[in-house]
């Protein structure tokens, strides 16, 4: 599995997105593998959308990309855990978490500070080998 950051998702997204060809790049890259985004991630991606009307569309292309919904439930003391470990936001560590707990084969973020927070647990990102 690749778990998926917010700004990936925004990005593919919005055709005017100044890291939109990136995204629709890297996610053909992971086509082989299945995609997930926490629930927080996924919400984090919809509320463009929902403030533009256009909430079910999005969502509809999202699962069209075949991304899953990945559940934190019970994950507090991990998630809290991150948080300290890695000096991150709790939305980048629910992207930390749920790689964790999927045991993802790698991370897509465009995010260098949560890049960094992943190599530090040891993590793949999708873009290293």
């Amino acid at each position: 599995m690749i778990v998926l950051d917010a700004n990936v998702l925004i990005a593919w997204l919005d055709p005017g997105d100044s890291l939109h060809e990136r995204a629709l790049t890297d996610l053909d890259e992971a086509a082989a593998e299945p995609l997930g985004a926490a629930t927080l991630t996924l919400a984090e991606v919809l509320v463009g959308p929902a403030r533009a009307g256009r909430l079910q569309a999005a969502y509809a292309a999202l699962a069209d990309l075949g991304v899953s919904e990945i559940a934190l439930d019970g994950e507090a003391v991990a998630l809290a855990t991150l948080r300290v470990e890695t000096d991150r936001r709790l939305p980048d560590c629910c992207v930390l978490a749920a790689a964790q707990l999927t045991r993802a084969g790698a991370i897509l973020t465009f995010d260098r500070k949560l890049a960094a927070a992943a190599r530090l647990l040891g993590l793949r990102l999708l873009d290293e080998p």
